[in-house]
């Protein structure tokens, strides 16, 4: 059976000159296209078996925004890893991901999941992309069955979502 993997960038958020890049806060409008996010994946009826954070306040606000509106009593995990530590440390948190997870949502940051996108389905299927995960824009992706098995070009693209082009 086949997995799937969802890459879910951190919703809009706060310019904060003054603060640490880890503290931003999401904005209104990153709180609303979260929740927005969250409500068209409950009526897609995608629901993840799993869901894995950065512990950057902006991605997990958005998780628990997703989480909330999916009204699933699913809980966040924390992992360091999602932040600023590039895609080859996203993978060795697939890795570990438990064998009946069928539906992993990792939400964190780019440069590291637009990475880890190309590393999985290769660039000559996205290369027309400018930019490939926007704020709060998820890329669904077909996976091989063991989680540590992901070398490149070793997934199916599914699916990119931005949630801007969802219907109100």
């Amino acid at each position: 059976m086949s997995r799937e993997l969802w890459l879910l960038r951190h919703a809009k958020a706060k310019r904060d000159e003054h603060g640490e890049d880890f503290d931003r806060a999401l904005k209104k409008s990153g709180k609303q296209d979260a929740l927005k996010l969250g409500e068209w994946l409950k009526q897609q009826l995608l629901i993840p078996d799993l869901i894995i954070s950065s512990p950057a306040k902006r991605a997990i606000s958005t998780a628990n925004k997703v989480i909330k509106a999916i009204e699933t009593d699913l809980t966040i995990t924390e992992d360091t890893r999602l932040y600023a530590q590039g895609f080859e440390r996203l993978k060795t948190v697939l890795a570990e991901c438990p064998v009946d997870a069928q539906r992993v949502l990792l939400v964190g940051h780019n440069p590291e999941l637009e990475d880890l996108l190309i590393h999985l389905v290769g660039l000559s299927v996205i290369a027309d992309r400018n930019k490939l995960l926007s704020t709060c824009a998820l890329a669904r992706l077909e996976l091989p069955d063991d989680w540590t098995q992901l070398s490149a070009d070793s997934a199916h693209l599914i699916s990119i979502t931005d949630v801007r082009s969802l219907e109100e």
